[in-house]
């Protein structure tokens, strides 16, 4: 996080400079330069007469995703259900990076509500992929994920309800992590799935990472399902030579919709850590065909209700049909608001929940949920780690699965089981697929270990293991 010689009002240029370069990437929704520039100023001025008084983030650039509150400045989840809305509270994530001084550059584009893999369901348009800009950046988190992989941001905050911190991270080449439930508050975070969201954090480093995670996590007592229990200095724990108890699903690596290529970089990964002293051990995990089916019913069962609060009533969009029947401007206001993929998901959520079906398709999807986590607390009493890859195949290209909804919704068979289970998860940037772009190892932990994590990932990275076709 040392910036040198420069001065908080030349980082910000060169931010806004390299935003305006990068504008064909669509990752930022809205820019606040004049904002940004005079926070800049008064922090240079903070520096030169007290640097004593300088927050741990003082002069970081980051950018935050458009369902993330921030006082006074439009959220509007890149849906036109929310156009023009302004928030009138702080998030805490967001107010602990003030507080350490960061300036917030911009809100960042996203599928709408977060509620998607590829970043192509935004009332904005598609973010692009800086490494190929016919490819997808990944989502829901793709404008957090292009604007750390473009050098628009030094480190930005994303959310992640079944993978959308750590997919887009992956089919971006960068850092993406998301903590356990519970270790950074949710409040101020546009509502998707209540049980399975979590703010996560995108970087080039893990001592950004680190860093970041330190001062925005912590109780909240706006959240009551944030946790109370202390948060570590990841930082200072951040160097270890300590060899890892890793389990691995051979499930997971045998799975049909693996590309071969990530399946033998990451068999080959596994000896490697096997040869520096790592054990390794295979884990039969039976429920891999039942995640992604237990997490559609769940999540959409829970944006159902969460969503039904956009009603064209009390704030957002509202038709401009002359209608005089309320119910009439409902349908109307959330037909035309909403998009495509918002409202699959949301009829699929009111369907489970429906009389006659919620026994068949819900309770049994929390069943399925109950065992998952029963087994994950199983294997993590005697596993540091779980290992596994972070997505089935690199970053398609736009429109290749926009019309196979269970094609799209198969790519997050890796990432869900750590929202399921609400464990933290991370997504390292190890290899390079022979198509040119590159993919991920994801790298689990028990509850509230992201100590453990961090290490792993700085070890690896450190250690520059071999890099796929690189090799």
């Amino acid at each position: 996080m040392l910036h040198g010689e420069l001065t908080c009002v030349e980082l910000v240029e060169h931010y806004l400079d390299k935003i305006k370069e990068n504008a064909q990437l669509n990752a930022f929704v809205e820019i606040y330069a004049e904002e940004a520039l005079s926070r800049a100023i008064s922090l240079d001025v903070r520096i030169k007469q007290d640097p004593s008084s300088c927050g741990e983030l003082i002069g970081v650039i980051i950018g935050i995703k458009d369902v993330i509150c921030y006082k006074d400045h439009h959220v509007t989840a890149a849906s036109n259900i929310l156009k023009d809305f302004k928030s009138i509270y702080t998030a805490t994530a967001v107010q602990r990076l003030i507080d350490e001084d960061a300036i917030i550059i911009g809100s960042l584009n996203c599928d709408e509500f977060a509620m998607g893999s590829s970043n192509e369901n935004s009332v904005y348009g598609n973010v692009l992929n800086a490494l190929d800009e016919t490819r997808v950046p990944g989502g829901s988190s793709g404008g957090s994920a292009v604007a750390v992989q473009a050098g628009l941001c030094m480190v930005s905050l994303g959310s992640d309800t079944g993978g959308s911190v750590r997919q887009p991270a992956d089919f971006c080449g960068i850092i993406g992590m998301k903590p356990g439930y519970g270790r950074i508050s949710r409040y101020g975070l546009l509502a998707y799935a209540s049980s399975f969201d979590q703010i996560g954090i995108f970087s080039m480093n893990t001592t950004d990472l680190a860093i970041v995670l330190s001062v925005i996590s912590g109780s909240d007592e706006f959240d009551s399902t944030c946790t109370d229990s202390p948060v570590p200095d990841y930082l200072s724990l951040l160097e270890t030579d300590k060899t890892f108890n890793i389990a691995y699903f051979p499930e997971s690596l045998d799975h049909p919709s693996l590309d071969k290529e990530i399946k033998n970089n990451i068999t080959e990964l596994i000896s490697t850590l096997k040869e520096k002293g790592h054990r390794i051990t295979p884990i039969s995990f039976e429920y891999l065909d039942h995640i992604v089916p237990a997490y559609y019913v769940l999540t959409t069962a829970e944006a159902s209700s969460n969503l039904s609060r956009y009603d064209g009533v009390k704030y957002g969009y509202r038709t401009k049909q002359n209608i005089t029947d309320l119910n009439e401007l409902y349908k109307k206001t959330r037909s035309e608001g909403f998009g495509k993929e918002v409202k699959r998901r949301i009829m699929l959520g009111t369907f489970v929940l429906s009389t006659g079906y919620y026994d068949a398709y819900y309770a049994k999807a929390q069943q399925i949920r109950k065992m998952i986590v029963d087994k994950t607390t199983s294997i993590f009493s005697q596993h540091d780690l779980i290992i596994m890859p972070t997505v089935p195949s690199p970053a398609f290209r736009f429109g290749e699965k926009s019309n196979d909804a269970i094609e799209m919704f198969l790519g997050d068979l890796y990432t869900v089981y750590a929202n399921l289970a609400g464990i933290p998860g991370i997504s390292l940037p190890l290899f390079k697929h022979s198509n040119g772009m590159p993919f991920g190892l994801q790298a689990m932990s028990d509850k509230l270990g992201e100590t453990s994590l961090l290490q792993f990932a700085n070890q690896l990275l450190k250690e520059k293991i071999p890099h796929g076709n690189e090799k």
